[in-house]
C-alpha cells in the first residue's frame, strides 16, 4: 500500500470514528461527554509533545502553551468582549504562536535535558507571573463566560453538546492534518534529525530551522487544546501552567505512544477514564494507581498502547493473502 492509499485509509477511518463520537453526543450522559471533551482537548496538547518527541526532543513545559491558549480565550472574552468561540480560539492560538516564535529562537539551540529543563523553566515563569497577578485572579483564576457559535448562543445541555461536537471536529481535523504533515518530507526529516542530526545538516538542511518550525506547530496545537479546555470547563487558573500539568502530558504521551498521530487521543481517553475511576474508588491514593499503570506500561508495552494496534497491522501484513496483494 503506497503513501497516498495509507493517507486516504487513515482519513476515512478517522472521519468514521469522529462521526461515531459526534453521534454519541445525543446518546451519552452529560458526564461522559464532558470527560471526552476534556480528554480530546488535552490530547491536542499531547500531540504537540509527540511531535517534538518524534524529533528527539522532550518538552516538560508544554503546559506553557496550554495555559496561553486558555488565558487567551478567557481574556478575550473578559477584557476584549469577544463572544464567538472560533474567534476566541484563534486569539489564544495566535498568542501562543507569537510566544513560540520568540522562545523558539532560544530553545532550538539546545537538545536533550537542556531543552527539557528550559521548557519547564519557561512554563514555571508563566505560572509564577499568574500566581502573583491579582488582576487575573491570582491562584483562583477566573471564570470564562459561555461563548457563542457563529451567532448561535446555546444554553444548558445544548451548550455542552456544542462544545463537545466542536472538540470532536477539531480533534479529527488535527489528526488528519498532522498525519499528512508527518508523512510529508518535513515530517520525515524530523525522524532523521532524531537519529542523526549531523547527517541532516550534511544534506544541506538546517536542523535548527526545521526544529523551530516543528516547535511552533506544537505550540499552536497545544494552545488550541488549552482554549477548548477553558471553553468546556468555564474556568482557568495558573495550574494550567504548573509543572505537574506538563508532566501529565508527558505521561499521556508515553501511555499512548508516538507511533501514530492517533496515539495521543487513545492515551488521553484511557488516562482520563483511569484517573476518574481511580479518584472515585481511591480518592487518597489515586496517584499511586496511575504510577502502577505507568510501571506496567513500561514493563509490558514500552512503545505505548499504539503498539497493540501496530502489532495487529504487522501480523495482518505478514499473512499469505496480504503478501500476494502487495506482490
Amino acid at each position: 500500500m503506497n503513501i497516498t492509499n495509507r493517507l486516504k485509509s487513515t482519513e476515512v477511518t478517522v472521519s468514521a470514528l469522529a462521526a461515531l463520537l459526534a453521534a454519541g453526543a445525543f446518546l451519552m450522559p452529560a458526564w461522559l461527554s464532558f470527560l471526552l471533551t476534556l480528554a480530546l482537548a488535552k490530547a491536542l496538547v499531547v500531540l504537540g509533545v509527540v511531535l517534538q518527541m518524534r524529533a528527539g526532543l522532550v518538552s516538560f513545559g508544554q503546559a506553557l502553551f496550554y495555559c496561553i491558549g486558555g488565558y487567551g480565550v478567557g481574556l478575550g472574552a473578559q477584557s476584549l468582549g469577544i463572544a464567538d468561540a472560533f474567534a476566541l480560539l484563534a486569539l489564544g492560538t495566535a498568542a501562543a504562536v507569537l510566544l513560540a516564535l520568540i522562545c523558539g529562537f532560544l530553545l532550538t539551540r539546545y537538545r536533550e535535558i537542556f531543552f527539557a529543563m528550559l521548557t519547564l523553566a519557561l512554563s514555571m515563569i508563566l505560572y509564577g507571573v499568574l500566581v502573583k497577578s491579582s488582576a487575573l485572579g491570582s491562584t483562583d483564576g477566573f471564570n470564562v463566560a459561555p461563548p457563542s457559535f457563529l451567532g448561535w448562543v446555546p444554553e444548558g445541555d445544548a451548550r455542552k453538546q456544542a462544545v463537545y461536537l466542536l472538540t470532536v471536529v477539531i480533534a479529527a481535523a488535527a489528526v488528519i492534518g498532522f498525519n499528512r504533515y508527518l508523512k510529508s518530507g518535513l515530517g520525515r526529516v524530523m525522524e532523521a534529525i532524531r537519529e542523526n542530526e549531523i547527517r541532516v545538516d550534511y544534506l544541506g538542511l538546517s536542523p535548527r530551522r526545521l526544529l523551530f518550525a516543528n516547535y511552533v506547530f506544537a505550540a499552536a496545537i497545544s494552545a488550541l487544546g488549552g482554549g477548548l479546555t477553558a471553553i468546556a470547563s468555564g474556568h482557568i487558573d495558573p495550574d494550567m501552567a504548573f509543572w505537574a500539568t506538563s508532566g501529565e502530558f508527558v505521561f499521556i504521551a508515553i501511555l499512548g505512544g508516538t507511533g501514530h498521530v492517533a496515539a495521543p487521543f487513545i492515551g488521553a481517553i484511557v488516562f482520563s477514564v483511569i484517573r476518574t475511576f481511580a479518584i472515585q474508588e481511591a480518592p487518597h491514593t489515586w496517584q499511586m494507581a496511575l504510577g502502577l499503570v505507568l510501571i506496567a506500561l513500561i514493563l509490558f508495552l514500552p512503545k505505548g498502547l499504539w503498539s497493540l494496534v501496530s502489532r495487529k497491522h504487522t501480523k495482518a501484513g505478514n499473512t499469505p493473502a496480504a503478501k500476494e496483494a502487495t506482490a
